[in-house]
This record gives C-alpha cells, sequence and structure tokens, in this order.
C-alpha cells in the first residue's frame, strides 16, 4: 500500500528504527507500539506523521548538543591531552545523549561519556571503542554512582552532581592505566579491494544472496583506491555543508562512474573538487530516488592518496 520498492535490512536500520526510537527517546513509546499494532491505517499514518515529526526534533537535537560538544571538547587544553571524553551540560536532552556519545567518537576516538541534569541527580550514557570495556571502567567508580548498568561497549549512570569531578579523575585515570596507544589509533576492518568497474547489478545481486546483514553477518565493506571524482561533488543535507554526494571512477582505468553518498564528511568537499585522487571504504547499496533505483556506494571514510 506505503511501498514502491522491497525493503530491506537498510531501510530498518536507517530508516523505520531512528523514527520508532524516536517516540520514546523524547516523549513515550507507547505511540510507537499503537503505530505497530494499529489496524487502522487512518490511524496508523496519523500516528507515523507525529513519529516522523519527534525524529525530525530528535535529529536537531542531536546535531545542536553534538556540535555544542564538540566546541566544548576543542576549546578546552585539558580535554585534548586526557584518554577518555566527558562532557557535561545540564540543559542537554537525556533522550539523545547517547546518540551523541557515538558521535563524538566518531570524531575523536575515545570512550565517551555524555551527561545531563535531570530529576536532582547528573545523568548519561557511555560509548566505548574497540577493546576498552567500559562497563568495567565505569564499575571501577562505582563508589561515586547512584546507580550504572549496560555492557562492555555502552552503559548508563547516575551521580549526585557533588560527585562529578571526582567521577572524571576516576574514569580517567583507570583509562591512562587500560588504554594503549595502539587502542587509541581507529581501524576499519574491510572484506575486499573491488574495482569500481566490478560493481553492477548482476555483483549486487549475487551479494544480496548472503542477506539478511546484521550482528554475525555483517554488510561487506569494500575498498577501491585511485579513485577521482567525475566533476559533480557538491554538499547536501538539511543543514548544508553535512554531507558529500559525489560519482567516481577510477584514475587510470575505465569504467562508468558510480555514485556515491558520504555522510557527516561534507568537510572533504574542496579536495574531492580539486581532482585530488583518494581511496575510500564504503557499502554497496540501491537507492531509490523519484521511483527509479540504481546502484550507490555509501562510504564510510574517506583517505586522500598523498
Amino acid at each position: 500500500f506505503y511501498f514502491d520498492k522491497e525493503i530491506t535490512i537498510s531501510d530498518f536500520v536507517f530508516l523505520l528504527g531512528p523514527r520508532i526510537n524516536a517516540a520514546g527517546r523524547l516523549e513515550s513509546a507507547t505511540d510507537s507500539v499503537k503505530l505497530m499494532i494499529s489496524k487502522d491505517m487512518e490511524y496508523a499514518d496519523k500516528l507515523g506523521k507525529q513519529i516522523n515529526n519527534l525524529n525530525l526534533h530528535r535529529r536537531d537535537l542531536d546535531r545542536d548538543i553534538t556540535k555544542e560538544a564538540i566546541d566544548m571538547i576543542t576549546g578546552s587544553k585539558d580535554m585534548k591531552t586526557r584518554k577518555t571524553t566527558i562532557v557535561y551540560n545540564p540543559e542537554w536532552h537525556k533522550g539523545v545523549v547517547g546518540i551523541v556519545a557515538s558521535r563524538l567518537i566518531e570524531n575523536f576516538h575515545r570512550p565517551t561519556i555524555v551527561l545531563t541534569y535531570a530529576d536532582g541527580l547528573i545523568s548519561g550514557s557511555a560509548r566505548s571503542i574497540k577493546k576498552f570495556d567500559i562497563y568495567d571502567a565505569i564499575d571501577s567508580c562505582s563508589h561515586l554512582l547512584e546507580h550504572f548498568g549496560g555492557h562492555t561497549f555502552a552503559a548508563g549512570m547516575a551521580l549526585k552532581p557533588e560527585n562529578l569531578e571526582s567521577f572524571i579523575s576516576c574514569f580517567e585515570k583507570y583509562a591512562q592505566q587500560h588504554l594503549t596507544d595502539d587502542m587509541m589509533i581507529p581501524e576499519i576492518e574491510l572484506d575486499a579491494e573491488l574495482f569500481i568497474s566490478n560493481i553492477n547489478t548482476k555483483f549486487y545481486n549475487i551479494l544480496r544472496q548472503f542477506a539478511p546483514f546484521g550482528p554475525g553477518n555483517m554488510l561487506p565493506l569494500f575498498q577501491s583506491s585511485d579513485l577521482i571524482d567525475t566533476g559533480y561533488a557538491r554538499l547536501v543535507g538539511k543543514n548544508e555543508g553535512e554531507h558529500l554526494k559525489f560519482s567516481v571512477v577510477h584514475q587510470n582505468r575505465s569504467g562508468n562512474p558510480i555514485p556515491a553518498i558520504a555522510f557527516n564528511q561534507g568537510h572533504h568537499i574542496d579536495r574531492i573538487k580539486s581532482g585530488e585522487p583518494f581511496k575510500i571504504c564504503y557499502h554497496i547499496v540501491e537507492n531509490t530516488w523519484q521511483g527509479v533505483t540504481n546502484l550507490q556506494l555509501r562510504v564510510k571514510d574517506i583517505k586522500f592518496e598523498n
């Protein structure tokens, strides 16, 4: 009734999931439950639009708080030298601090805790990097907390305001003792190197036979090198400069260009447009726009050859 294409795991992860979660993050998850069990299409459509509006608001909060947190970190000489990131603002919305923590790891690659204030306590979410157990790190400072919980890579906690500085020191001390310099270097695990000319519908259909993708069977991550843009790179997104859209070909190899989208990598636009060769790692996905479906590279990272 509503779909003009096959629904994929990516649609659930990037389109449906964030909207379903937004209701619980900002108001009440009950609306998402009502939406999923409703048999009244008119009511479901109305509720869906309300939840979508909440997700738009969640995006704005996510973007604004992330920017504030990054400015806070880059503006502090002390925070630049730490092995961990802990940022606090009593005005931040509790529902998005976990997302912001993940964004900060993308920028600084350090165990990160984002805190806000609610109901007399400072509370927030923690996210970790590979090989660092953030639950154990928080547990080592549990004497300063009112409560906490989580697992190796994510956790939540609450503490009294008077214990904040002691907790920051305790958490950083644990990281200094357990985080090596090698662990602080971000890594991306690749599955294979591809020539852009090998990417076509036939190849993608074979790739789809390995679905469904998810934990334990992740979507393959490929790398292609010695690439240049075809001259049409531009910035896209609600906030101009956020995302980079371009098309790639090999510098010294014939073949048709493939469109690519690099989320939150708009800062590369000048070097891409200059003709400087680069390599990318990416997932191959389908993109449908105005009823037309094409293959697209969802770029995870860009590295310039020079």
